[in-house]
């Protein structure tokens, strides 16, 4: 890693010990976490062709695909990085995202209309997806009161609900992921998934449902339309997968080998309600296989604003649109640097800047 340590890494007991043992390998990654966080997620493309391009290309040592699991911009990210040629379809997914373009007080149809470009661009014509990646896209189906509309008085009420106990979130939103193939081959996917009250209901993920589901699972209440009804799924209103699962706190341990998680900060919180809950942190011997790869504080001070791309930037930049894609474009430069910083330790590992989860 450079001097200017662009990277922090935090890792389970685990990871820790089996990096001891055996260096940071590739075939022993068997799946990634992307988590919800708007343009965040932008800042960790330089990462992710990395990874999906030149360092993940071979199978794993189990030769189970390796879980590519999303939610929000992070299912973004990973159906980009399912594809066979994973650097373009995540250099077109970038290329969407700066293209939003919002007027003052855009109607939520238009969000959605915008952000379903987004989606088309990281999809592409016809996605390929590689034979040893599997995608796995989460969203939140709505529950209760929830279950006819979304107004801004149910959801202020499923957020105090959340801010009481986690999992009384369940009355109003169920877990839905989708992906491919048929249900001989989502043992892998139900091994990890979380067993709590939100389900733990699994779809086929296919070309008639692939563009809605990618939607529905960035699809942020209160901006967005919801998507209703995807082809193959329970009938509904499907919203932001981050509801459910922010973070994606999974029962990783369940898993061979490591879990490798790029991510905007270096610990996970469960649900998109949580994060400015800060007692609410996961933990537990589920994590213990994880890696987190996260910008340390010398490269956000690096970034315009000291800060990583975010949806606040929409406000701050309001109709000035082509300072913010320069904005955003110095900052995924800046970031460059993780890529650089992560190569580094995987050709000389150093369990000395590896920090406990």
């Amino acid at each position: 890693m450079s001097a200017e340590n662009s990277i922090v890494l935090r890792a389970g007991p685990r990871a820790r010990a089996l990096i001891a043992q055996s260096g940071l390998q590739p075939a022993d990654i068997g799946a990634l976490p992307a988590a919800a966080g708007g343009p965040k997620g932008l800042a960790l493309i330089p990462l992710d062709k990395y990874l999906f391009g030149e360092w993940l290309v071979g199978p794993t040592r189990t030769g189970v695909p390796r879980l590519l699991v999303g939610s929000s911009v992070g299912s973004w990210r990973m159906a980009a990085a399912a594809q066979c040629d994973a650097p373009a379809a995540l250099e077109r997914l970038r290329a969407g995202y700066f293209g939003q373009c919002y007027p003052h007080k855009p109607s939520g149809h238009y969000v959605s209309a915008e952000c379903g470009k987004t989606v088309q661009a990281a999809l592409g014509d016809a996605p390929q997806w590689h034979p040893e990646r599997r995608l796995v896209v989460i969203t939140a189906r709505s529950r209760g009161l929830l279950r006819e509309r979304g107004s801004a008085p149910r959801f202020a009420a499923a957020a105090l609900t959340n801010a009481v106990s986690r999992t009384q979130l369940a009355r109003y939103f169920e877990r839905v992921v989708f992906t491919p193939g048929d249900k001989r081959q989502w043992l892998p996917v139900h091994s990890v998934m979380q067993v709590d009250p939100f389900g733990s209901h699994v779809c086929e993920l296919n070309e008639r449902n692939a563009h809605a589901a990618l939607l529905a699972s960035g699809t942020i209440p209160m901006l967005a339309d919801p998507v209703r009804d995807p082809d193959g799924a329970p009938p509904g209103l499907y919203w932001d997968g981050g509801m459910v699962d922010y973070h994606i706190d999974w029962n990783w341990q369940a898993l061979p080998g490591i879990v490798l998680y790029p991510h905007f900060i270096d610990h996970v919180v469960p649900g998109w309600l949580d994060k400015h809950l800060h007692w609410r942190k996961a933990r537990g011997a589920h994590l213990d296989n994880l890696l987190i790869v996260s910008p340390s504080p010398s490269l956000l001070a690096r970034l315009p604003r000291r800060k990583l791309p975010d949806r606040e930037d929409f406000y701050h930049f309001r109709l000035d649109h082509d300072a913010r894609v320069d904005s955003w474009a110095k900052a995924i430069g800046e970031c460059q640097r993780m890529a650089d910083d992560f190569a580094a330790f995987v050709a000389r590992p150093d369990l000395a800047k590896v920090l406990p989860l």
